[in-house]
């Protein structure tokens, strides 16, 4: 019995991370690939950037956004700053002069509904969400519409990139986007994307007028709103040019915070997912649950294997070999695991550099991220989790040092 739980949890985790991918590429090679139509005309865009106590980094976010290679006669910038109880507010108002937008309101109710109150403001025909903490390439919109001129695509994810110079862990989190973005570039020649980058996603204006669950404003945004186009018949596709430079957190706690409110809002989604679901597109529901409704439950199966592994040990298989780890396949299994968490441990404990940092930061982060999970599902199934927002702080959060950052990146 051990045995058999242990590799029904070993083969969730492998199908989850490396079996879904895999399947993935086949099926999206069997489908010859279809370029998108060139776009005739620029649409209007409202670039719709969701800021909550921003004050340190506001300022360089909108000279970033007012310096993008898109005409300013089709681009409107208005800022979603509610809750805001610092300068953020005040900061968007000086830059009232040169167009800037801001809707505002002192309570605080979250980035979703912050979103949805902002929305009847937008005036463009695609409307791009960002935050106020990530910066644009100066190509980005421009890359971002292009597949608009599709009139199957509904949505629009960009590419996410973790600035260089953050140590270990800027370079994990680096190699985890490059994994997703994989994966992205995979789905979207299937079909279509099973969610979006929340930090550069572009998103046909007509589609956001139709009627939302009311659920919809306890969900992470990306997620629901991809789900959203959907339902609604149309793609979601991903533009690898349009890219988002962004900082990592401040340490690995903060990660693990953000992370754990991330997990407990797409616990809420899988809670309603009659609701939110395209369910008469079964591949894209598989791609879904397959993506993004196994991730989270990684956690579990990374404990069932312990414990089966250690059940075996104490009460080996008479036979039955590896499959049903007799002895001595106990063994060596077990002491896997252990050097596994014991990397995770030693990776986790500081942030060495270079190429044993990298090697070591692996399994740190691959153990910190589920045992965020962990702490998310734990606040999902207590009522302990909330939409409200928390801001993290960013590695060289000043507004210079974070606009040094994207013009090296535009360059």
């Amino acid at each position: 019995m051990s045995g058999r739980l242990f590799w029904f949890c070993v083969a969730t985790i492998a199908y989850t991370y490396a079996g879904y991918p895999a399947l993935l590429t086949v099926l999206a090679r069997l489908r010859p690939a279809r370029p998108f139509p060139p776009l005739a005309d620029l649409p209007t865009v409202t670039l719709l950037i969701a800021a909550y106590n921003e004050q340190n980094v506001i300022a360089a976010k909108l000279e970033n956004s007012l310096a993008l290679d898109y005409p300013r006669e089709r681009l409107q910038i208005l800022v979603a700053a509610d809750g805001s109880n610092d300068a953020t507010p005040e900061i968007v108002a000086g830059f009232a002069d040169q167009g800037v937008e801001l809707s505002y309101r002192p309570e605080r109710a979250g980035k979703m509904v912050a979103i949805l109150r902002a929305l009847p403001q937008a005036r463009g025909d695609i409307v791009v969400l960002s935050d106020a903490n990530n910066f644009y390439s100066a190509n980005a919109l421009r890359a971002l519409v292009a597949p608009f001129a599709d009139p199957h695509v509904g949505a629009v994810s960009g590419a996410k990139v973790i600035a260089e110079g953050d140590g270990a862990l800027g370079d994990s989190e680096g190699l985890y986007w490059k994994y997703e973005s994989y994966i992205k570039r995979q789905e979207t020649r299937l079909g279509s994307c099973t969610s979006a980058v929340g930090e550069i996603m572009a998103v046909r204006r007509s589609l956001l007028d139709r009627p939302m669950p009311p659920e919809a404003r306890l969900m992470a945004d990306d997620l629901f709103l991809a789900m959203h186009v959907l339902k609604q018949g149309c793609r979601v596709v991903y533009a690898p040019d349009a890219r988002s430079v962004e900082r990592i957190s401040s340490s690995t706690r903060d990660e693990r915070e953000r992370r754990a409110r991330i997990v407990a809002q797409r616990f809420v989604m899988m809670r309603f997912s009659h609701k939110v679901l395209p369910w008469s597109n079964p591949l894209l529901v598989w791609q879904i649950v397959s993506h993004k409704y196994l991730r989270p439950l990684v956690p579990l199966a990374m404990i069932g294997a312990l414990i089966a592994n250690l059940a075996a040990v104490v009460r080996p298989a008479a036979h039955g070999g590896l499959a049903r780890l007799a002895h001595p396949f106990n063994v060596i299994m077990l002491a896997l695991q252990a050097l596994f968490y014991a990397l995770a441990w030693l990776g986790g404990r500081s942030e060495p550099r270079g190429r044993l940092g990298k090697v070591l930061y692996i399994p740190a982060f691959l153990v910190n991220g589920n045992r965020a999970a962990l702490i998310g599902l734990y606040r999902f199934l207590t009522g302990r989790h909330t939409s409200l927002w928390r801001r993290v702080q960013r590695r060289d959060d000043e507004r210079q040092a974070s606009a040094d950052v994207v013009y090296q990146s535009n360059g």
